[in-house]
């Protein structure tokens, strides 16, 4: 009797000990998938380039802030810490550090942005501001997305390594800020399906669509198309 007890212990505790071990596994694994999206390494440093309110330099939006901290959450949670630099200030490379670069170039809210695009991803097009329809469309591969504010906007994200710095920049250039922050979270929810849709996360660009936006403001986002192939490529 008292043997049989002593065998049934011991077998629950390995039993638990095997349990606990494989949860663990399994959030690892989960971790370093989430980190290998999105180009980060647990206990290295992020940084993050913020943008402006159009036309006003040194002036971040509510929206803004918020994309920022979609960013820094993302990144405690995968253990990184994080250093943050205006986009009017910052130049030079993002060298050691995984950049996130948040917000588009239109009005100059990101100049650094306007950069990347035309050093990295040159089959990216932002149409000029105007009054018709194409008003600061993006066309990527012939294809327009086009900004319906406050209806149907896009973000275009875009993971690369420049030639100079061991890590990756992290570009999500939105019509507006919403568009900026509705991309982030739903990568940051669905990274795993996209991924699987992707010929590899270590380069890619894909286009977030944001719709509905009256009634759902930055929670109704959805994954509209992989342009890797057509943004990279030079005119």
């Amino acid at each position: 009797m008292v043997v049989n007890v002593l065998v049934g212990l011991v077998t629950s505790l390995i039993g638990g000990a095997l349990v606990w071990l494989w949860e663990r596994g399994k959030r690892r694994r989960t971790l370093w998938r989430t980190a290998r999206f999105f180009g980060m390494v647990p206990g290295e440093s992020c940084l993050i380039i913020i943008g402006n309110k159009h036309h006003v330099p040194g002036v971040a939006t509510h929206k803004e802030i918020r994309a920022l901290i979609e960013v820094a959450t993302l990144a405690s949670h995968v253990g990184c810490d994080v250093v943050t630099e205006s986009s009017d200030n910052f130049r030079g490379s993002n060298d050691t550090k995984t950049e996130f670069c948040i917000g588009g170039p239109m009005g100059d809210a990101n100049v650094r942005t306007g950069g990347h695009l035309r050093a990295h991803v040159p089959g990216v097009t932002i149409l000029p501001y105007g009054t018709g329809p194409d008003s600061v469309a993006f066309v990527v591969g012939g294809q327009r997305y086009g900004f319906d504010r406050g209806n149907v906007e896009y973000a275009v994200v875009a993971k690369f390594r420049p030639p100079e710095s061991t890590r990756p920049v992290f570009l999500v250039c939105g019509h507006t800020s919403l568009t900026n922050q509705a991309a982030i979270h739903f990568l940051k929810r669905n990274h795993r399906e996209v991924a699987a849709s992707l010929g590899t996360v270590d380069r890619f660009c894909v286009v977030i669509k944001v719709s509905d936006i009256a009634t759902y403001g930055f929670q109704r986002a959805s994954f509209e198309r992989d342009v890797t192939a057509e943004a990279f490529a030079a005119h």
